[in-house]
C-alpha cells in the first residue's frame, strides 16, 4: 500500500509514530516521507524524521488537510 500526505504512519522498526507530512524522491528510486509526531505533555513538539517508506506502516486515515500553495515546507528539508 502506498503511503499517503495526512496519513498516520509508524516505523516498523523503531515505533516512531506521527503524521506524514512530507515525501522526497531520490533520483536512485528510493522514496522517504516526513513524519511529524504529537507534541507531548508539555506542549512540545519533538523533531520530524525523515524515515525509507519500506520502513513505514500505515496505522489510520490520519488528517486531511487542504492543500494550498505557500511556496515553501520545512526548514529541515533532506
Amino acid at each position: 500500500m502506498e503511503v499517503q500526505l495526512g496519513q498516520k504512519v509508524k516505523d516498523k522498526i523503531t515505533g516512531f509514530e506521527g503524521i506524514v507530512v512530507a515525501r522526497c524522491e531520490y533520483l536512485n528510486g528510493c522514496i522517504q516521507y516526513q513524519v511529524k509526531p504529537k507534541v507531548n505533555e508539555k506542549n512540545e513538539s519533538s523533531k520530524e524524521q525523515w524515515i525509507d517508506d519500506q520502513q513505514l506502516e500505515v496505522i489510520s486515515d490520519g488528517i486531511l488537510i487542504p492543500q494550498n500553495d505557500t511556496g515553501g515546507g520545512f526548514r529541515s528539508h533532506p
